[in-house]
């Protein structure tokens, strides 16, 4: 404010002085003073104009300082400083609504969420009131009307929390086996039913333990994100998660309009499997184009599409299969969600590789095959398996190196949530330096 009034005044005397140096203007108002005299008026009005707009300038300057927020966040390597992990930053790039000041997604943007790496492009976030929750509420189908793809025909018309959007991401990484894990984790009085009030208990861990962590970190700092459209979008620290409760897609479909409905297993279990089926079906489509199977090219390209290959390494892998099957006969999605669904057990197949071989040598097609039904129960098509050699074998001896192949499906199975992504700039910088030090010493 101080820095406003002083440069207010700065321009006053400069008009003062521009004023006074004008041909009949150099004596003072009180000698000159004559109201029927034009350039007495002329001056007069000039300066009365001069305090007027001046004194704007300076009333507006400083409500733009005083609403200007303490701290200022502007680029994502900030956004880590202030300790917003990758998924909370990616539900607030990807979230187009909110409600009460509330952050939400909706079905559309989780699924853009784990299948593009940004979101549509968007003006800014829509902003709900109570018609549009009520409307959302006749549009969420019941539990048994549940659907392997459910998600894209709620599209919009339907909220996602939270601490719903990390259930339901885990729920893409779950085994079948896991899913009688999960259930029991919910009903909290083993009686095989979960009630609403169960499963919100998740959602008090969750904001709970957000919450702590927020306020050791960054003591009520505000927070603030690039917008798509360039602009910067404030996100307090509570509007991830407040402690009120609305009634989102996943609740009324879960349990009911009124609440009272219990979630059993089930019914649970055919939910995290037509949600695990709709997200494969959505990225098998994108390369089908409608075709009832896709090229080995193309199932390469879903493998490594959310790992953290340099481009070289991509395109090496992607030749390499080119050359060792040059006109293949197709991957139907029967195979590609049965090698997914596999991958969903990938830390049991490390420890079975493990114990399969104990000098860590790399392994052939059967025993890999014998592996996968060991710790899934089921067998993958022996023209998959081939085309997964196909694309890891790196010699052609037809052996695979599991470490490696592991390493990179766990990126393609977390869908790049376990990785930081890749630093740039200055950091990029260091990281380089440092790394060549280690390997000079």
């Amino acid at each position: 404010m101080a820095a406003h009034l002083r440069r207010f005044c700065q321009s006053v005397t400069l008009f003062s002085r521009y004023s006074h140096s004008t041909r009949g203007l150099r004596t003072s108002a009180y000698k000159t003073y004559n109201p029927k005299s034009p350039r007495f008026y002329l001056y007069g009005t000039a300066v009365a104009t001069s305090l007027y707009f001046g004194w704007k300038w300076v009333e507006k300057n400083a409500m733009v300082e005083a609403a200007r927020p303490t701290r200022r966040v502007t680029d994502d390597q900030t956004l880590r400083g202030l300790k917003l992990n990758h998924r909370e930053r990616r539900f607030i790039k990807f979230s187009s609504v909110e409600y009460q000041g509330q952050l939400y997604m909706t079905p559309q943007d989780f699924i853009e969420s784990v299948t593009d790496s940004e979101p549509r492009p968007r003006l800014k976030r829509r902003v709900l009131i109570e018609r549009d929750l009520e409307r959302f509420m006749q549009e969420t189908p019941l539990l048994s009307k549940g659907s392997p793809d459910m998600f894209r025909t709620i599209f919009d018309k339907g909220i996602i929390s939270y601490t719903e959007y990390l259930f339901l991401l885990s729920i893409l990484t779950k085994p079948q086996t896991g899913f009688r894990i999960a259930f029991n984790m919910f009903d909290t009085d083993g009686n095989e039913r979960v009630d609403k009030e169960e499963f919100l208990v998740l959602e008090k861990i969750f904001s709970t333990a957000r919450r702590d962590r927020l306020n050791r970190a960054l003591e009520g700092a505000v927070k603030q994100t690039e917008g798509e459209d360039g602009e910067v979008e404030e996100v307090l620290e509570d509007e991830l998660q407040k402690s009120h409760v609305v009634d989102t897609t996943l609740l009324l479909h879960f349990f009911g309009k009124k609440g009272k409905q219990d979630l059993k297993f089930e019914e649970f279990k055919m939910f995290m499997e037509n949600l695990q089926t709709e997200v494969l079906e959505i990225e098998f489509n994108e390369f089908s184009k409608g075709l009832p199977a896709i090229t080995e090219l193309d199932f390469a390209k879903i493998l490594l599409r959310y790992t953290y290959l340099q481009s070289d390494q991509y395109e090496m892998y992607l030749e390499r299969l080119l050359d060792r099957i040059p006109e293949g006969r197709g991957i139907t999605f029967t195979e590609f969600k049965s090698f997914c669904q596999f991958l969903n057990t990938l830390d049991d197949f490390a420890i079975a590789m493990r114990m399969y071989t104990l000098a860590d040598q790399p392994i052939s097609q059967e025993e890999f095959h014998r592996a996968v039904k060991i710790c899934t129960g089921t067998e993958l098509s022996p023209h998959i398996v081939d085309t997964v050699f196909k694309i890891f074998d790196d010699d052609g001896d037809g052996q695979l190196s599991y470490k490696e192949f592991i390493a990179i499906m766990r990126d393609r199975l977390h869908r790049g949530f376990k990785h930081t992504s890749r630093s740039e700039g200055w950091d990029a910088f260091k990281q380089c330096v440092k790394s060549e030090m280690k390997a000079v010493v």
